[in-house]
């Protein structure tokens, strides 16, 4: 009668753990299931905290090459961090209309005042000699007609000791789910071999950054990130960046 009771009470042990197994599984299940319809979270903040955080600029005269309608400025400006709390933040685009938009956001958010718009390009900004304290982009750089010649202008508009944060990703903070799924969807049916994907990643292949900032002239950089890499890669999170100072003057 006792083995009887024994057997039952492990049967009964079994099946309870055997339920919470599956009852786990599936719930994972449904999670990854959820992650498909959420929305994404907003990534400008991420990338903004990871620009502050990595370049600790001085107050002054900043610069979002390729703004846009403003994503990664706004959130720059209105972080909780004092010297962009007191700095001017040229937006500088060729979309006059995108700069036009980032603008009104701007004033929306009570920024107005610390936001300048300026139309142009990487390759030829129109901004003086060593006048800027930092320049960053996010997500232009692909675009350039000329990569080396933009960054060469960066070197050119930064004062001595100002510095530049150039290339794509969603924040090295940003949630890992959310990274998975925004991969996932922005890669969605492309085939992994097709010359898009291929040109895609060779654009955001770190030899390629290295590459572009020594025919540049810049001795002295730093490339962070791999670059483009499958979703369920954990080091895609970086997503690309190009980071570099201009030298002091003797």
């Amino acid at each position: 009668m006792k083995r009887a009771m024994n057997f039952s009470l492990q049967s009964v042990h079994r099946v309870f753990f055997l339920a919470i197994l599956l009852s786990t599984h599936e719930a994972a299940m449904h999670a990854e299931e959820d992650d498909t319809k959420r929305p994404l979270p907003d990534l400008y903040p991420y990338v903004a905290s990871d620009i502050l955080e990595w370049c600790k600029p001085e107050t002054g005269v900043w610069v979002d090459l390729g703004a846009g309608s403003g994503g990664v400025a706004l959130a720059v400006a209105s972080a909780e961090n004092d010297a962009a709390s007191q700095s001017t933040i040229v937006l500088l685009d060729p979309d006059v209309n995108a700069i036009t938009e980032a603008l009104r956001k701007g004033r929306e958010k009570g920024l107005g005042n610390r936001l300048v718009a300026v139309v142009g390009v990487a390759e030829k900004m129109p901004l003086p000699d060593n006048s800027v304290d930092l320049v960053f982009s996010r997500g232009s750089i692909f675009f350039w007609e000329n990569q080396v010649k933009g960054i060469r202008e960066i070197y050119r508009v930064l004062r001595p000791g100002g510095q530049a944060m150039i290339g794509g990703g969603r924040g090295s903070k940003y949630p890992e789910w959310a990274r998975r799924e925004f991969t996932r969807r922005r890669q969605g049916n492309r085939k992994k071999d097709s010359p898009q994907a291929k040109e895609f990643a060779r654009l955001r292949d770190p030899e390629t950054f290295r590459q572009w900032a020594g025919d540049a002239g810049i001795t002295d950089f730093q490339v962070v990130g791999q670059g483009a890499l499958p979703a369920d890669d954990p080091r895609a999170g970086a997503g690309i960046w190009l980071r570099f100072s201009k030298r002091e003057a003797k």
